[in-house]
């Protein structure tokens, strides 16, 4: 009764209502070749006390490689504890949509003051209350790129996370959308061959920087190269790097998305994530999801509103700007606490403390043998090495060796590139982290 409350005398009135005589009637639509007609091979049941306690020993298996290496969109940064604390709130942790204004001026506000915030850190005109993840905002600026322009191709750097590209050619196929792949050259997009293929029918040109590689693209340069076309620029960026590193809106960028994950949202095992994304402000009623603004009522009280979200998402699919019809709200909540904590200070102490970690790493493993720089271009918090031996190799032996998690090995995401083992360096990492990795890895 603790996991099933409904008594057998429930489930006969709930399909008598229903008009079914038993349960399996409700399965008829499906397929007999997708049912699971089989028995499942469960272990016996245990009780609450037993349970926890088979629980705590499977945690207790995760005890181990606490010194994390790991990135490539998804990082140990600091969260203060204050953010759970704050976004665990009953108010909050189980807050809806918020179309009722009257009784949502809570969710409305903290939504509001997440998109003035994402404002003052992108350089941008307008930010919306979030997306689902930095791929998907990639994949809705592509889209709203087209509704702009009226154009179908799209010019996307070969340098994107890979995950955030399969995202963008899947929603691609089935809008219309023409993805054209920008070579590389070395880790950083080929400036070159960029300008051999604007044309005409090229809605917009879309990258990161960082880039997935860690390094910083040109993007200044493309910046303008595009507004010299009248093309689209779409860039992508680590939310953290903007407390260093100048800010997209202020060189032109048209539309400027990013994972949010790294401000205040724990990994947790992938997941769920913050997708950002920000746009010139003519641009605000081609852009997706909602926005949020701040009014007054007649007793001149401050208040707020769901000012933008157009109702074809909901009644007239196909006439919708985009097809998002919610967002991460928990999740900006999260990084909402953590930037109002944080500050500009601290936002800026944390891009320049894993720049200084991740710049000295580099120095030490790119002295030791068998490990060379895969790039001279300047980056952020995030680098990529060349190895002697694959780099899934030493990933696999680091952790079980020695439970150290040394990165990504870039063969698991971009076949071919076997001996290309990506690092990220966040605040959290000490001296002597960062040192005994370095004798580690020379040990192997």
């Amino acid at each position: 009764m603790r996991y099933f409350p409904n008594t057998e005398a429930d489930l006969r009135d709930m399909l008598t209502r229903i008009g079914a005589e038993r349960y399996e009637d409700l399965l008829k639509g499906i397929p007999e070749n997708l049912k699971g007609n089989r028995e499942m091979q469960l272990p016996p049941a245990l009780s609450e006390m037993e349970l926890l306690d088979e629980l705590q020993d499977l945690a207790a298996l995760n005890d181990g490689g606490r010194m994390s290496f790991l990135g490539g969109g998804s990082y140990d940064h600091f969260i203060p504890k204050a953010v759970d604390f704050l976004i665990s709130r009953s108010e909050f942790y189980t807050a809806y949509t918020p179309y009722q204004a009257e009784v949502s001026q809570g969710t409305l506000q903290a939504m509001y003051e997440f998109q003035s915030m994402i404002c003052a850190l992108t350089g941008m005109d307008v930010a919306n209350a979030s997306m689902y993840d930095g791929a998907t905002a990639l994949a809705e600026a592509a889209m709203m790129a087209r509704n702009i322009s009226g154009r179908h191709v799209i010019l996307a750097a070969d340098s994107l996370h890979p995950s955030y590209l399969d995202v963008l050619e899947t929603y691609a196929e089935s809008l219309g959308l023409e993805i054209r792949r920008i070579p590389l050259k070395g880790s950083t997009l080929d400036g070159g061959a960029l300008e051999t293929m604007l044309s005409e029918e090229v809605a917009a040109v879309a990258l990161q920087s960082p880039n997935f590689f860690g390094y910083l693209e040109e993007a200044e340069q493309i910046a303008t190269l595009c507004a010299d076309r009248e093309i689209l620029f779409i860039q992508g960026t680590d939310p953290v790097s903007l407390g260093l590193l100048k800010a997209p809106g202020s060189y032109g960028a048209d539309i400027v998305f990013a994972e949010g994950q790294a401000l205040g949202n724990h990994r947790s095992f992938g997941g769920p994530y913050l997708g950002i994304f920000t746009a010139k402000k003519k641009y605000v009623r081609k852009m997706p999801g909602r926005i949020i603004g701040a009014t007054t009522d007649r007793q001149g009280r401050r208040g707020y509103v769901l000012t933008l979200q157009t109702r074809e998402q909901h009644i007239r699919r196909e006439k919708a700007t985009s097809n998002i019809c919610s967002n991460q709200g928990l999740n900006a909540l999260a990084a909402t606490v953590y930037m109002a904590l944080m500050g500009k200070s601290g936002l800026r102490a944390t891009a320049e403390l894993s720049t200084r970690k991740a710049h000295y790493l580099h120095e030490q493993i790119t002295a030791l043998n068998g490990f060379e720089a895969a790039s001279s271009k300047p980056f952020f918090k995030e680098f990529t090495v060349r190895t002697a031996v694959p780099a899934k190799e030493i990933v696999e032996a680091m952790y079980e060796k020695h439970r150290v998690m040394a990165g990504i090995a870039v063969s698991d995401l971009i076949p071919g590139r076997d001996h290309e083992l990506l690092i990220a360096v966040t605040e959290k990492r000490s001296r002597r982290e960062l040192d005994t990795f370095t004798d580690l890895l020379g040990t192997l």
